[in-house]
């Protein structure tokens, strides 16, 4: 059985297609500067990797191509072989607490929760229904960024502000990248041949938040009502004092549109190195002397620590500290200095090990009191799962 999973974005389009049960890639590929001039693809086939570049005014000039490219590619021959679609979503909220089948009442709920995702669930919408039109009888499916997280209690989600914020306005934590934290803890509890672990996971990359995970459910987690808060990433601030806010827009005359922008796109990474958001050009200016980025990453660092022992406590110990995602599964040194800063915890780093960028493999010695993995995310293969799970149903 042939399924899709999809995560558009504001300009982009990613895909992957399984054949399901087996969890086979078939092809993969992402449009880029949808809607922008200087559009193009790429396709990933039999380890082949092919740029194109092509006229894409709309998603939908998108998918008709990526249609076109499965043909080319003999990857089906009829679109009815497409029994599934998987839709990454980034804001769920308190709505939905699992995977749901698309329908309008699904469609219209994504579109008011919107004003918690203004980039990520109108452009979710888009592609809904740009596939929806073109493979009008695949089971379209909604995974959500969020719903791992809906496990939280209620004295963890809710922040210290008036109560009818979070009666009248849905003013609450509710994380992000959970897709992806739930992958890691489930491939976990397969390497470890055992459910009831208590595991920190870090996601960390361009964006970035750790988890904590007991029994495979989420406890909490370090992003909050929006995917600003916690550590710090590539070009957002994390946690700051609130406050900081009114106090700039007096003092630099900025609207709260200017603030939003600021905090979100020009900050973090970026905005202390002055250099860029990409941790990879950040080390870079390590290595040239440069003394912003030297500074940015033992911020970095330091927050990642602060978020792991916390949660340590929280769990009451841990079983695991799992890294992934672009910083988690290639920091080399960024997880050396992170795992180094939790010697305290009994924790000891092999660094043979260590030295391993992209792949599975358990950094700490045996005589660590936790053990360390990198396990790279594969956000795409959960989502796949879950659309199959549906269609088996």
């Amino acid at each position: 059985m042939k399924v899709l999973s999809v995560n558009a974005g504001s300009s982009s389009l990613k895909f992957q297609m399984y054949e399901m049960p087996e969890e086979k890639v078939l092809i993969s590929g992402v449009f880029e500067r949808i809607g922008i001039d200087g559009s193009f693809y790429t396709i990933k086939y039999n380890g082949e990797k092919i740029k194109k570049e092509a006229t894409l005014t709309t998603h939908k000039d998108a998918v008709k191509i990526l249609i076109d490219e499965l043909f080319a590619y003999n990857v089906i021959s009829d679109l009815n072989e497409i029994k599934g679609i998987g839709h990454r979503i980034v804001q769920g909220a308190d709505r939905f607490d699992k995977s749901v089948v698309i329908d309008d009442q699904v469609i219209a709920t994504i579109d008011e929760l919107s004003a918690l995702a203004p980039l990520h669930n109108p452009a979710a919408i888009i592609g809904i229904k740009a596939f929806k039109e073109l493979i009008s009888d695949a089971v379209a499916v909604a995974v959500f960024d969020t719903s791992f997280h809906q496990t939280m209690a209620k004295e963890t989600y809710l922040y210290a502000l008036p109560y009818e914020w979070y009666e009248k306005y849905q003013v609450r934590k509710y994380g992000a990248h959970g897709t992806s934290h739930k992958y890691v803890a489930y491939r976990l509890a397969e390497i470890e041949g055992r459910n009831d672990l208590k595991v920190i996971v870090c996601h960390l990359g361009n964006g970035g938040s750790v988890t904590a995970i007991k029994d495979l459910k989420c406890v909490d987690t370090s992003m909050g009502f929006t995917p600003n808060a916690g550590v710090i990433m590539g070009s957002r601030c994390g946690d700051i004092d609130a406050s900081i806010i009114p106090y700039m827009m007096k003092q630099a005359s900025l609207t709260p549109d200017d603030i939003d922008t600021i905090i979100n796109k020009k900050s973090g990474l970026l905005g202390v190195s002055g250099v860029s958001s990409d941790s990879r050009d950040v080390e870079e200016g390590i290595k040239n002397g440069n003394e912003r980025c030297a500074l940015v990453q033992k911020m970095f660092v330091r927050r990642v620590i602060d978020y792991i022992a916390r949660y340590y406590v929280l769990l009451n110990g841990a079983d695991a500290i799992c890294f992934t995602a672009g910083i988690g599964e290639n920091g080399i040194s960024t997880r050396k200095e992170i795992l180094d800063g939790l010697k305290v915890l009994g924790i000891e780093v092999d660094e043979e090990a260590n030295n391993c960028r992209g792949k599975e493999v358990l950094i700490s010695k045996p005589t660590s009191k936790v053990k360390c993995y990198v396990i790279p995310t594969d956000e795409e293969v959960m989502i796949a799962r879950d659309t199959y799970s549906y269609i088996e149903k």
